[in-house]
């Protein structure tokens, strides 16, 4: 309820959505990044890699600023987590969630919740069977302004 909720509020904001798929090397035991990967094919030692095959567009990627809300949808399950984006962020192979504060061309967000192994595991087992497909969806958090003052001037 409460992630439907959250979605709702974002719905007037930017999002964009792609595709990617399950690999049977998907272990999300990395404690620290998550990556979605346009390759078909990776290593077991690949523990941060959650989705393969990604259909990612970057300029579209490029357009987001400031703090995101990133939702994964397989297999009627859903997860998110949320992550400040690195306005360098510039790989059309790769997309990269850190919690840390390390910024590379590969590193689309920073500050990021929690690692591949905070991911619900229903959701990382799913993503072990290569039919599986994923959705991600990312929202653009609203950045709240605040209020304008209306100055008074003494004459």
């Amino acid at each position: 309820m409460a992630l439907k909720r959250r979605r709702r509020r974002y719905e007037s904001e930017l999002k964009r959505s792609f595709r990617c798929y399950g690999h049977p090397n998907i272990r999300a035991k990395h404690s620290k990044t998550i990556e979605f990967t346009k390759d078909t094919e990776i290593e077991l030692c690949a523990d941060c890699i959650i989705g393969v095959d990604a259909d990612f567009d970057l300029n579209e990627l490029k357009k987001f600023r400031d703090k995101i809300l990133i939702t994964v949808e397989c297999g009627g399950l859903v997860d998110e987590f949320h992550a400040i984006v690195n306005p360098d962020f510039n790989d059309d192979r790769e997309v990269v969630l850190r919690k840390s504060r390390y910024r590379s061309r590969r590193t689309f967000g920073v500050m990021l919740n929690k690692g591949a192994d905070g991911l619900n595991r229903s959701v990382a087992e799913l993503m072990r069977q290569p039919d599986t497909e994923m959705i991600v969806s990312i929202y653009q958090k609203p950045v709240r302004k605040l209020p304008v003052e209306q100055v008074s001037r003494c004459s």
